[in-house]
C-alpha cells in the first residue's frame, strides 16, 4: 500500500488512524457478537471506535459499535454518532451506572489514569481498581480486551533485548503499581467466572498531536534541549495498536493472558533527534543524565498472531515533522516517556 507523504489535516489523520488493519475485516465476519468500548473518550478510543465500524461496513457484517464514557464533550459526542458508534453516558466508578449498561459479547476495556497521579494517588488507585472489579464482575460472560501497559515490567537495559511477556511484572511507583493491580483485578475475575481476558500491555502509541515523537520534535523545534534522561524507547503507530486491539479480542482466554504491544524496533532518543534536526534544520542539545533503564518491550508474540505493523519507524519521523513545522494541532498531554522513577 502507498502512504501519503504527509498529513495535511486532522480530518486525514483521523481518517487514516481509523482504516482497517490486515485482517481485521475478515475479523470482524468471524466474530460474534457486538463490541463495547468502554472508555471510548480518551486519546485513542475515538480512533479505534471508528476503525471498528469501518471495519464492520468492508465486512459486510450488521455489528453494533457501541462507545461507553462520561461525555464531558458534547462535540465529541456526536462525532461517534455521526459516524455509525452508538454511544452511551456512563460513569464506571458508579456500579449502579454500570449495571445499566447492555451486556455485550465483545468488551475493549480503555479506562484508566496515569497523568496526575502524583498528589491524587486514591483517584489513580479507585480509577484503575475499582473499574476493573465492577467491569469484571458485570461482564462476566464477555470477552474482555483490557488495555495495561509496559510500565508493570522492570526498567531494563537496550542491551536486554526488551521484556517479554514471561518476565515478572516489577512496577516502579504508584501509577505502574496500580496498573499491575488492575491487571490482577481482571485476572482474578478471570479465574473466578472463567472470563476470557487478554491483557493489552502497550508502550507507546504514536498518533502525531501526541506521543513520544512528537514531545522529542516539540523540543528540536522550539530550541529547547531535549532530555536524555531515557535513551531508547519502543513506538507503534495508533493505527496499528487499534487494530491489534480489535483482533485481540479473538485470542481472550481463562486464565488470562498478557500480549506485548510495540513496534519491531527500539528507537534511540539521539537517532530521532538527529533525524528531526535534519528535518526541520535546527540544531540539537540535551538535558539530563542517561540512566541506561528504560520500558522497553518485546513484542514478537503479537508480530506471530498479527504480523508486522502497517507504519514503520521513518514514515512517522517524517509525519511527524511536517504535522509539527506546519502548525499541526497539539493534545498538550506530554508522554513523560522521560520519567523512569515511576512519578507521573
Amino acid at each position: 500500500m502507498k502512504y501519503p507523504d504527509k498529513m495535511e489535516n486532522e480530518e486525514e489523520l483521523d481518517a487514516f488512524l481509523s482504516s482497517p488493519g490486515e485482517g481485521l475485516t475478515e475479523m470482524m465476519k468471524r466474530l460474534d457478537g457486538d463490541i463495547m468500548i468502554l472508555g471510548i473518550g480518551g486519546k485513542m478510543g475515538v480512533t479505534l471506535g471508528l476503525q471498528a465500524v469501518n471495519a464492520a461496513r468492508e465486512a459486510g457484517v450488521c455489528k453494533k459499535i457501541i462507545g461507553v464514557s462520561r461525555f464531558s464533550d458534547p462535540a465529541g459526542r456526536r462525532k461517534l454518532e455521526e459516524n455509525g458508534i452508538e454511544t452511551v453516558s456512563c460513569d464506571l466508578l458508579d456500579y449502579s451506572q454500570v449495571e445499566k449498561l447492555p451486556q455485550v459479547k465483545n468488551i475493549i476495556y480503555m479506562a484508566g489514569r496515569k497523568f496526575g497521579t502524583g498528589g491524587s494517588e486514591n483517584v489513580t488507585w479507585a480509577m484503575n481498581t475499582m473499574i476493573p472489579a465492577y467491569v469484571g464482575t458485570y461482564f462476566r460472560e464477555s470477552r474482555i480486551v483490557v488495555f495495561s501497559t509496559g510500565c508493570v515490567y522492570p526498567l531494563v537495559s537496550v542491551k536486554n533485548g526488551g521484556c517479554t511477556e514471561d518476565v515478572k511484572p516489577e512496577p516502579v511507583g504508584e501509577y505502574a503499581q496500580s496498573c499491575l493491580g488492575r491487571e490482577r483485578v481482571f485476572e482474578y475475575c478471570s479465574n473466578t467466572f472463567d472470563t476470557k481476558v487478554l491483557l493489552f500491555r502497550l508502550n507507546y502509541a504514536i498518533d502525531l498531536r501526541y506521543g513520544v515523537l512528537h514531545d522529542i520534535g516539540v523540543q528540536i523545534w522550539n530550541n529547547q534541549p531535549v532530555c536524555g534522561t531515557v535513551g531508547h524507547f519502543n513506538i507503534i503507530w495508533q493505527g496499528d495498536a487499534n487494530c491489534y486491539a480489535l483482533r485481540s479480542l479473538e485470542h481472550c482466554a481463562s486464565p488470562a493472558v498478557p500480549l506485548n504491544i510495540t513496534g519491531s524496533e527500539t528507537v534511540s532518543v539521539k537517532y530521532i533527534a538527529e533525524k528531526f534536526a535534519h528535518f526541520m534544520k535546527k540544531d540539537i542539545s540535551y538535558s539530563g543524565v542517561n540512566h541506561d533503564k528504560c520500558y522497553l518491550n518485546n513484542a514478537s508474540k503479537s508480530f506471530n498472531l498479527f504480523g508486522s505493523p502497517r507504519i514503520g519507524l521513518e514514515h512517522m519521523v517524517r509525519w511527524q515533522a511536517e504535522w509539527i513545522m506546519r502548525g499541526g494541532s497539539s493534545l498538550g498531554k506530554p508522554t513523560h516517556f522521560e520519567v523512569n522513577d515511576g512519578k507521573f
